[in-house]
């Protein structure tokens, strides 16, 4: 049966994949790196936004002409249930401890459909460690610990 292209995709399936940024800008794709690629729960923070520029012309009473402005790109924020795999703390600390403060990965988030195909890409460009959070603990919870890592980055793409 042929796929609706309308219909809509649920929010529950996508897989990420960290790529080293390639040196030199050939638009090359980096070697994958195994940062727990594909095992989140939540993902959030695709966002982009800019704030319009007003130019009010001289004679013109009724209204302004607007300009886009400057685009800015909201924190992602990635989830994940707490394991023994310590990638994401690692490249935290090389960011902030190693003086690898210039070390970015570009992270692709593909979006799947029920049948496992992509619908949509999303790539994040020299993406920066900016927070982690390791999941609390309670030992009077059941709940399962969740850590967070906080990404900053430079640019936000639509791979369809």
């Amino acid at each position: 049966m042929a796929k609706d292209p309308d219909s809509p995709a649920g929010s529950f399936r996508f897989v990420l994949v960290f790529r080293e940024h390639p040196l030199g800008g050939n638009g090359a794709a980096g070697a994958e790196r195994p940062l727990a690629g594909g095992a989140f729960a939540e993902c959030t923070g695709l966002e982009a936004t800019h704030e319009p520029k007003v130019i009010r012309e001289g004679g013109l009473n009724y209204g302004a002409h607007q300009r886009a402005g400057t685009t800015s790109f909201a924190t992602v924020i990635l989830r994940r249930g707490l394991t023994p795999n310590d990638h994401l703390w690692r490249w935290f600390q090389q960011v902030t401890r190693a003086g690898g403060y210039a070390y970015r990965l570009d992270v692709e988030i593909q979006h799947l459909d029920l049948d496992g195909s992509p619908v949509r890409t999303w790539e994040l460009s020299r993406a920066l460690p900016v927070k982690f959070k390791s999941g609390d603990l309670n030992a009077r919870s059941g709940e399962v610990a969740v850590e967070e890592l906080h990404l900053a980055h430079e640019g936000l793409h639509l791979r369809s």
